[in-house]
């Protein structure tokens, strides 16, 4: 009796809606009343679902009473009968068998603290959750609760949540690393102890890149064709190592650099030489020497060694771990996807000389980085920690 309660409330609803068409509309062509697009259009234009929606029918119930229109159409017109509200569909707000996407939020929440946690969490034997392993997991717990991957992975991409990825990181290890990276990254938005930087003033970014092989690969590179990517030779030759010692000049995007044997105090003192006694430095009035915590540039010797070399040379020491915050890194970053990563030297000669004449064709075009993150944004990072 319930059936066929509903079918002829249906077949009412279905009578109403041909009797609100209006005439110009029934004279349609044969092709047309049988085009599955047309009828979807027909049915768009006269608010059709909606007197079905009035009905609490599901969108597989009324696909099967609307002919020619989908579920997946028929649920679109959800939010145009409702306002953008699913409130008023009783079929919303609890389970359905054969129903997807109807779940109450307690369901929704079980998910996404599942996937906010390490499966060893919950002893798992694993490093993290996959999409499949999260679905197994919430399967094997909440026994109640059957929900697909496609609805996990939709209520994760709707809280851009990827359990599956990953990425380094390195907690600070300095107590004092705020106070010692303050005064980098005020220097690279133009002050220095409270004070704005004078034009005379200017800002080195240094660095040594340790360890660059002279790689010749068995069998030199092929390049790209249509429908085929440059070839690198996986096996090579090596013929030996050096080190680029560089500086950046932070305000100009400038680097001077120098190829050495090794690394040390000594070949790092040439580099200071090699930048000090060119203009404008010689004649400044400041040169603040950014560096990091190595043996060639260690805080307890270098800024007395470089106050007695040159008297307006100032050294501003990073704290430990942290070259991300030193820029000259970025153009080493650059040296090495445009040039090292895939390059074929046939010698240490070769080598230079590539190194070298990279940054003369660098310099002809060097702009100063954007660099946007500030004291303020260190600090709130460090309290997320």
């Amino acid at each position: 009796m319930a059936r066929n309660g509903q079918k002829q409330c249906v077949e009412v609803i279905l009578c109403a809606i041909r009797s609100i068409n209006p005439p110009s509309v029934r004279k349609t062509s044969r092709k047309s009343a049988r085009s599955a697009s047309s009828e979807k259009r027909r049915m768009s234009r006269f608010n059709a679902p909606r007197l079905l929606y009035a009905s609490s029918k599901t969108p597989k119930c009324i696909a099967r009473k609307l002919q020619n229109v989908s579920a997946s159409t028929s649920r679109r017109y959800e939010s145009g009968a409702s306002g953008g509200a699913c409130t008023d569909f009783p079929w919303r707000t609890c389970r359905v068998q054969g129903v997807q996407g109807v779940f109450p939020p307690k369901d929704r929440a079980i998910v996404i603290a599942a996937a906010c946690e390490l499966p060893a969490r919950f002893d798992l034997p694993l490093s993290h959750f996959s999409l499949h392993e999260l679905g197994a997991f919430i399967r094997e717990e909440h026994k109640d609760l059957q929900i697909s991957l496609s609805t996990i992975w939709r209520w994760l991409d709707e809280d851009a949540l990827k359990p599956w990825q990953s990425r380094m990181w390195l907690f600070p290890r300095d107590p004092q690393f705020l106070a010692k990276a303050t005064p980098v990254l005020d220097l690279y938005h133009g002050s220095w102890q409270g004070s704005p930087l004078g034009p005379d003033d200017y800002i080195i970014s240094a660095d040594e890149k340790t360890g660059m092989q002279a790689l010749e690969r068995r069998h030199p590179p092929v390049p790209p064709r249509p429908g085929q990517p440059q070839l690198i030779e996986h096996e090579y030759f090596r013929h030996g190592t050096v080190a680029y010692l560089a500086a950046l000049d932070i305000r100009s995007g400038r680097v001077m650099g120098r190829v050495d044997e090794t690394t040390g105090i000594t070949p790092f003192m040439r580099l200071v030489d090699h930048v000090m006694r060119r203009k404008p430095y010689r004649n400044a009035r400041r040169v603040f020497w950014i560096v990091d915590n190595g043996p060639s540039h260690h805080p307890s010797t270098f800024p007395e060694r470089l106050a007695t070399a040159y008297p307006n040379a100032i050294a501003v020491h990073l704290p430990i771990h942290a070259s991300w915050i030193n820029q000259i890194e970025l153009y080493f970053s650059i040296l090495q996807r445009k040039l090292l990563a895939r390059g074929h030297f046939v010698s240490i000669r070769d080598l230079v000389d590539s190194v070298l004449r990279f940054e003369d064709r660098y310099n002809k075009t060097a702009q100063p980085f954007r660099w946007r993150f500030t004291a303020r944004d260190l600090k709130e990072r460090l309290k997320a920690c």
